[in-house]
């Protein structure tokens, strides 16, 4: 069994980061995940990366994958990590995979997983006309009518980006104004095929072998009923603290990892850093998460230090 310097769980922005910096410290460094490049995979227009007036988030995320990978002392490993089990010192990580790994730290950098409404339907339709990523699904709905639930961000964007090849984009928010960034808004406001049904909740998907449609709790110009055949859900998230809980993290009231200054968990020799960890004010963007992940490297290379 290899025995790793530190164990980074995560390939998004934050565990790049952080393998990049481990290995420059000279950590011999395993990163491992189940999908390759996290949220940054469903960011279509990233247009606040220093540096890069606009880029796709694929595209940044595969950067920062050839630059962490460019290492010799980073091993990179794509499976999901079923358990971690306190070994002495050191940490086991037992991977989906069969494979089993020990380090003598860890940095969680997990992430967040799309929240889900539990509507009727909603299970029975998931990939079939149900999805959770407007910006990486609306072109399989092309010239077709579709409805983003939602009044955030993702929800904001993806109806933008839905615009671009969808027929009708119905934006269907409980409140009648959008938590978004005011950019997104602007550029959803320049959309004529966007149709905003405020002030509304979806309480079922409708179809058969697939998404017909979306049922209402108050008309809207004069129906309870939509005719869609793609609903995009986007809601927001949760931070994926599972495995962080259970070797004993200390979590907030929603669940993010708390840590110190210095990315540090309640548990020694245990770090967080992105959109997992109560950090940066919850600010969960690429550069935040770059930033946390940095931190951590220098956090773990003055823990081993020690």
């Amino acid at each position: 069994m290899s025995m790793y310097d530190t164990a980074i769980i995560g390939l998004g922005c934050a565990g790049y980061t952080t393998a990049i910096y481990s290995a420059r410290y000279k950590l011999k460094t395993l990163i491992v995940g189940a999908q390759e490049g996290g949220m940054g995979m469903s960011a279509a227009d990233v247009g606040n990366w220093p540096g890069d007036i606009e880029v796709r988030g694929p595209d940044l995320m595969e950067r920062f994958k050839k630059h962490a990978t460019s290492f010799d002392d980073v091993d990179m490993k794509n499976s999901k990590v079923e358990k971690i089990v306190k070994s002495g010192d050191a940490f086991k990580l037992i991977l989906e995979s069969g494979d089993e790994h020990e380090a003598k730290s860890i940095v969680f950098a997990t992430g967040s997983n799309k929240r889900h409404l539990g509507l009727p339907g909603e299970e029975e339709f998931s990939g079939k006309g149900v999805t959770y990523c407007a910006t990486c699904d609306a072109f399989f709905f092309r010239g077709k009518d579709v409805a983003v639930i939602g009044g955030g961000d993702s929800a904001v964007e993806g109806a933008a980006i839905a615009a671009q090849s969808c027929k009708t984009v119905y934006l269907i928010h409980r409140r009648n104004e959008f938590r978004a960034e005011p950019y997104w808004v602007d550029e959803m406001e320049k959309r004529d095929n966007i149709v905003m049904v405020l002030e509304r909740n979806v309480t079922e998907i409708l179809g058969d072998q697939k998404v017909a449609g979306v049922k209402l709790d108050k008309e809207f110009e004069g129906k309870d009923v939509l005719d869609v055949e793609g609903v995009f859900i986007e809601v927001g998230s949760d931070p994926a603290s599972e495995l962080a809980k259970d070797i004993g993290c200390e979590l907030d009231d929603k669940g993010f990892v708390k840590v110190g200054g210095d990315q540090a968990t309640s548990v020694s020799g245990v770090f967080a850093a992105g959109d997992v960890s109560d950090a940066s004010n919850h600010f969960a963007q690429f550069a935040t998460a770059a930033g946390e992940g940095a931190v951590a490297a220098n956090s773990v290379f003055s823990y081993l230090q020690q």
